[in-house]
């Protein structure tokens, strides 16, 4: 993808710059509104960002590369995270996980759908211990999920789509 070919793409992201004042002290609020917008960091945005705040590319990538929260590779809309923790994998979250990859299309080697819809995540917690096993969907926790609600939650995203 190659986002500076797109003149939206080009007014939104000098519209952020503009927002936090070109300043490269505040680079992680940019970068967190850039990705806000695109669900991850794409390489032409960073290497325009770079120019624009007056920071090395190697620099920028180096944050973006240091905070876990931060992913230089493309979402999709959906981002499914199956938490592994100790509470729901006792309660199973194994068949979730495999549910879900298989209403998605997805494997843990191949995290994207095809229809760019979904990706899976394995996470290590989500805080979530006492609703386990839980399935975060963007912003919003799905608790007590088994094979037959995670294949129910896919169809209902592709739905919304």
């Amino acid at each position: 993808m190659h986002l500076m070919m797109e003149n939206n793409d080009l007014k939104f992201i000098d519209s952020v710059l503009e927002k936090y004042g070109n300043d490269k002290a505040k680079i992680i609020a940019i970068m967190q509104d850039v990705q806000e917008r695109y669900r991850y960091l794409p390489q032409d945005a960073l290497e325009y960002i770079a120019g624009k705040v007056g920071m090395s590319e190697s620099k920028l990538y180096g944050v973006a590369t240091f905070y876990g929260n931060f992913s230089l590779d493309a979402k999709g809309k959906y981002v499914m995270k199956v938490c592994r923790g100790t509470a729901c994998h006792v309660r199973k979250s194994a068949t979730v996980l495999q549910a879900l990859y298989d209403a998605t299309g997805t494997n843990e080697h191949k995290p994207n759908s095809d229809d760019g819809l979904f990706t899976l995540e394995i996470v290590s917690c989500l805080g979530a211990c006492g609703l386990s096993p839980v399935v975060m969907v963007n912003e919003t926790v799905h608790a007590a999920m088994t094979p037959e609600k995670a294949r129910a939650l896919v169809e209902k995203l592709r739905e919304e789509a």
